[in-house]
Protein backbone atom coordinates (compact mmCIF):
# COMPACT_ATOMS: atom_id res chain seq x y z
CA UNK A 1 0.00 0.00 0.00
CA UNK A 2 3.17 2.29 0.96
CA UNK A 3 4.72 1.46 -2.53
CA UNK A 4 1.43 2.99 -4.36
CA UNK A 5 2.02 6.28 -3.28
CA UNK A 6 5.02 6.62 -3.32
CA UNK A 7 6.93 10.39 -4.67
CA UNK A 8 6.91 9.30 -8.84
CA UNK A 9 3.57 8.40 -8.48
CA UNK A 10 2.48 11.20 -6.87
CA UNK A 11 4.07 13.53 -8.90
CA UNK A 12 2.54 11.68 -11.85
CA UNK A 13 -0.84 12.14 -10.56
CA UNK A 14 -0.11 16.12 -10.19
CA UNK A 15 0.68 16.42 -13.68
CA UNK A 16 -1.99 14.90 -15.04
CA UNK A 17 -4.42 16.77 -13.14
CA UNK A 18 -2.81 20.06 -13.78
CA UNK A 19 -3.15 19.19 -17.66
CA UNK A 20 -6.57 18.16 -17.22
CA UNK A 21 -7.02 21.34 -15.56
CA UNK A 22 -5.08 23.64 -18.09
CA UNK A 23 -7.38 22.07 -20.93
CA UNK A 24 -10.69 22.98 -19.35
CA UNK A 25 -9.45 26.71 -18.99
CA UNK A 26 -8.65 26.68 -22.90
CA UNK A 27 -11.16 24.57 -24.38
CA UNK A 28 -14.08 25.26 -22.18
CA UNK A 29 -17.32 22.99 -21.44
CA UNK A 30 -19.92 21.99 -23.70
CA UNK A 31 -23.54 23.17 -22.14
CA UNK A 32 -25.95 22.29 -25.04
CA UNK A 33 -26.26 26.02 -26.32
CA UNK A 34 -23.26 26.17 -28.57
CA UNK A 35 -23.77 26.40 -31.88
CA UNK A 36 -22.48 23.20 -34.09
CA UNK A 37 -19.73 23.83 -36.16
CA UNK A 38 -19.59 25.20 -39.88
CA UNK A 39 -18.63 22.48 -42.30
CA UNK A 40 -15.47 24.01 -44.79
CA UNK A 41 -16.46 22.29 -47.64
CA UNK A 42 -20.02 23.46 -47.73
CA UNK A 43 -20.27 26.41 -49.84
CA UNK A 44 -23.82 26.97 -49.03
CA UNK A 45 -22.41 28.08 -45.07
CA UNK A 46 -23.60 31.43 -44.39
CA UNK A 47 -20.87 33.60 -42.43
CA UNK A 48 -21.62 34.65 -38.98
CA UNK A 49 -22.71 37.73 -38.36
CA UNK A 50 -21.80 39.50 -35.13
CA UNK A 51 -25.27 41.23 -34.19
CA UNK A 52 -28.01 39.84 -35.75
CA UNK A 53 -30.56 40.95 -33.11
CA UNK A 54 -29.22 44.89 -34.25
CA UNK A 55 -30.11 44.38 -38.24
CA UNK A 56 -33.23 47.05 -39.19
CA UNK A 57 -35.27 45.45 -42.04
CA UNK A 58 -36.59 48.61 -44.18
CA UNK A 59 -40.02 49.13 -44.80
CA UNK A 60 -41.12 50.62 -48.22
CA UNK A 61 -42.40 54.00 -47.54
CA UNK A 62 -45.51 54.45 -47.48
CA UNK A 63 -45.96 57.93 -46.53
CA UNK A 64 -47.95 60.32 -49.11
CA UNK A 65 -44.91 63.16 -50.36
CA UNK A 66 -46.20 66.73 -51.03
CA UNK A 67 -46.60 65.82 -55.02
CA UNK A 68 -48.89 63.41 -54.50
CA UNK A 69 -50.87 65.85 -52.25
CA UNK A 70 -50.64 68.17 -55.07
CA UNK A 71 -51.38 65.94 -57.96
CA UNK A 72 -54.75 64.47 -55.80
CA UNK A 73 -55.94 68.52 -55.98
CA UNK A 74 -55.08 68.88 -59.43
CA UNK A 75 -57.35 66.20 -60.33
CA UNK A 76 -60.13 67.05 -58.18
CA UNK A 77 -60.32 70.65 -59.24
CA UNK A 78 -60.43 69.34 -62.77
CA UNK A 79 -63.20 66.66 -62.14
CA UNK A 80 -65.12 68.95 -60.40
CA UNK A 81 -64.53 71.72 -63.39
CA UNK A 82 -65.23 69.24 -66.24
CA UNK A 83 -68.05 66.91 -64.78
CA UNK A 84 -70.47 69.41 -64.72
CA UNK A 85 -71.82 67.93 -61.76
CA UNK A 86 -72.51 64.43 -63.50
CA UNK A 87 -71.55 62.22 -60.40
CA UNK A 88 -71.15 59.00 -63.23
CA UNK A 89 -68.68 61.48 -65.04
CA UNK A 90 -66.78 62.61 -62.31
CA UNK A 91 -66.48 58.52 -60.96
CA UNK A 92 -65.13 57.72 -64.60
CA UNK A 93 -62.41 60.28 -64.00
CA UNK A 94 -61.30 58.90 -60.86
CA UNK A 95 -61.38 55.23 -61.90
CA UNK A 96 -59.29 56.26 -65.12
CA UNK A 97 -56.71 58.24 -62.61
CA UNK A 98 -56.71 55.16 -60.42
CA UNK A 99 -55.36 52.73 -63.30
CA UNK A 100 -53.20 55.74 -64.84
CA UNK A 101 -51.89 58.22 -62.21
CA UNK A 102 -50.86 60.54 -65.31
CA UNK A 103 -54.51 61.03 -66.48
CA UNK A 104 -55.64 64.39 -66.82
CA UNK A 105 -59.24 65.10 -67.61
CA UNK A 106 -58.08 68.48 -68.54
CA UNK A 107 -55.28 67.67 -70.95
CA UNK A 108 -56.98 64.99 -72.40
CA UNK A 109 -59.57 67.45 -73.50
CA UNK A 110 -57.29 69.63 -74.81
CA UNK A 111 -55.84 66.70 -76.54
CA UNK A 112 -59.69 65.82 -78.13
CA UNK A 113 -59.69 68.98 -79.33
CA UNK A 114 -56.30 68.58 -81.34
CA UNK A 115 -57.03 65.49 -82.33
CA UNK A 116 -60.52 66.21 -83.97
CA UNK A 117 -59.34 69.46 -85.75
CA UNK A 118 -56.50 67.26 -87.17
CA UNK A 119 -58.80 64.10 -87.85
CA UNK A 120 -61.39 66.63 -90.14
CA UNK A 121 -58.44 68.21 -92.03
CA UNK A 122 -56.76 64.99 -92.78
CA UNK A 123 -60.15 63.32 -94.10
CA UNK A 124 -61.23 66.60 -96.08
CA UNK A 125 -57.44 66.53 -97.82
CA UNK A 126 -57.13 62.76 -97.84
CA UNK A 127 -54.00 62.28 -95.55
CA UNK A 128 -53.90 58.68 -94.83
CA UNK A 129 -51.07 58.46 -93.10
CA UNK A 130 -52.23 61.04 -90.17
CA UNK A 131 -55.57 59.10 -90.01
CA UNK A 132 -53.93 55.89 -89.59
CA UNK A 133 -52.05 57.08 -86.29
CA UNK A 134 -55.50 58.81 -84.60
CA UNK A 135 -57.87 56.18 -85.86
CA UNK A 136 -58.70 52.11 -84.41
CA UNK A 137 -58.52 50.28 -87.33
CA UNK A 138 -62.48 50.26 -87.76
CA UNK A 139 -63.21 53.81 -87.81
CA UNK A 140 -60.44 54.10 -90.00
CA UNK A 141 -61.75 51.71 -92.75
CA UNK A 142 -64.91 53.73 -92.58
CA UNK A 143 -62.95 56.78 -93.28
CA UNK A 144 -60.69 55.39 -96.15
CA UNK A 145 -63.71 54.13 -98.05
CA UNK A 146 -65.23 57.60 -97.83
CA UNK A 147 -62.21 58.39 -99.27
CA UNK A 148 -61.66 55.80 -101.41
CA UNK A 149 -64.97 57.10 -102.75
CA UNK A 150 -64.56 60.79 -103.44
CA UNK A 151 -61.20 60.05 -105.29
CA UNK A 152 -62.77 58.16 -107.64
CA UNK A 153 -65.43 60.78 -108.13
CA UNK A 154 -62.40 63.46 -108.63
CA UNK A 155 -63.51 65.87 -105.88
CA UNK A 156 -61.96 68.17 -103.89
CA UNK A 157 -62.69 69.50 -100.53
CA UNK A 158 -61.90 72.37 -99.02
CA UNK A 159 -62.65 72.71 -95.34
CA UNK A 160 -61.48 74.64 -92.13
CA UNK A 161 -62.29 74.86 -88.69
CA UNK A 162 -62.57 78.34 -87.21
CA UNK A 163 -63.57 77.46 -83.91
CA UNK A 164 -64.77 75.01 -81.20
CA UNK A 165 -68.00 77.10 -78.98
CA UNK A 166 -68.63 74.16 -77.32
CA UNK A 167 -66.71 71.00 -76.31
CA UNK A 168 -67.68 68.55 -73.08
CA UNK A 169 -67.36 65.39 -72.11
CA UNK A 170 -70.29 62.91 -72.06
CA UNK A 171 -68.73 59.71 -70.61
CA UNK A 172 -65.99 58.76 -69.14
CA UNK A 173 -64.86 55.31 -67.58
CA UNK A 174 -63.19 51.93 -67.89
CA UNK A 175 -63.90 48.58 -69.74
CA UNK A 176 -62.02 45.61 -69.28
CA UNK A 177 -58.83 47.08 -70.45
CA UNK A 178 -59.49 49.91 -71.73
CA UNK A 179 -59.64 53.95 -70.70
CA UNK A 180 -63.00 55.24 -72.40
CA UNK A 181 -64.32 58.89 -73.13
CA UNK A 182 -66.74 59.74 -75.09
CA UNK A 183 -66.50 63.92 -76.04
CA UNK A 184 -69.06 65.95 -77.99
CA UNK A 185 -67.96 68.50 -80.43
CA UNK A 186 -69.58 71.44 -81.25
CA UNK A 187 -67.56 73.33 -84.25
CA UNK A 188 -67.77 76.15 -86.14
CA UNK A 189 -66.71 75.27 -89.65
CA UNK A 190 -66.16 76.22 -93.66
CA UNK A 191 -66.49 73.57 -95.63
CA UNK A 192 -66.86 72.99 -99.52
CA UNK A 193 -66.64 70.64 -101.96
CA UNK A 194 -65.86 70.68 -105.87
CA UNK A 195 -66.24 68.44 -108.48
CA UNK A 196 -63.45 67.56 -110.90
CA UNK A 197 -64.33 70.17 -113.21
CA UNK A 198 -64.76 72.74 -110.27
CA UNK A 199 -67.88 72.96 -109.97
CA UNK A 200 -69.35 73.94 -106.23
CA UNK A 201 -71.30 70.91 -105.16
CA UNK A 202 -71.63 71.32 -101.50
CA UNK A 203 -71.44 73.91 -98.91
CA UNK A 204 -70.01 77.37 -99.46
CA UNK A 205 -66.46 78.51 -99.55
CA UNK A 206 -67.47 81.98 -97.79
CA UNK A 207 -69.85 80.82 -95.10
CA UNK A 208 -69.58 79.28 -92.13
CA UNK A 209 -71.23 76.25 -90.95
CA UNK A 210 -72.02 74.59 -87.66
CA UNK A 211 -71.68 70.93 -86.96
CA UNK A 212 -71.73 68.65 -83.71
CA UNK A 213 -70.22 65.55 -83.55
CA UNK A 214 -69.56 62.79 -80.73
CA UNK A 215 -66.50 60.58 -80.67
CA UNK A 216 -65.14 58.22 -78.70
CA UNK A 217 -61.41 58.02 -77.37
CA UNK A 218 -59.57 54.56 -75.99
CA UNK A 219 -56.63 54.40 -74.62
CA UNK A 220 -54.75 51.08 -72.42
CA UNK A 221 -53.76 52.71 -69.08
CA UNK A 222 -51.84 49.82 -68.87
CA UNK A 223 -49.72 51.18 -72.57
CA UNK A 224 -46.26 52.76 -72.56
CA UNK A 225 -48.00 54.44 -75.50
CA UNK A 226 -49.49 58.21 -74.32
CA UNK A 227 -51.86 58.70 -77.24
CA UNK A 228 -55.87 57.97 -77.36
CA UNK A 229 -57.07 56.45 -80.46
CA UNK A 230 -60.71 57.42 -81.71
CA UNK A 231 -62.78 54.34 -81.86
CA UNK A 232 -66.33 55.36 -82.49
CA UNK A 233 -67.70 58.33 -84.41
CA UNK A 234 -71.67 59.70 -84.01
CA UNK A 235 -72.42 62.44 -85.53
CA UNK A 236 -75.70 64.60 -83.70
CA UNK A 237 -78.21 66.75 -85.33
Amino acid sequence: MDEFFDIPTLIVIGVAIFVLFRLRQVLGTRIGHERPPVDPARTDAAPETKAADNVLTLKPRTERTSDDELRDRKLAAEVEQLAHGDAAIADGFNAIAGADPSFSPKAFLEGAKAAYEMVLTAFAQGDRKTLRNLLEKDVYDGFEHAMAERDDRGEKVDFTVVGLPKVEISHAGLDKRNALVTVQFHAEVVTATHAKDGTLIDGTPDQIKAIADEWTFARNPKSRDPNWKLVATNQLD
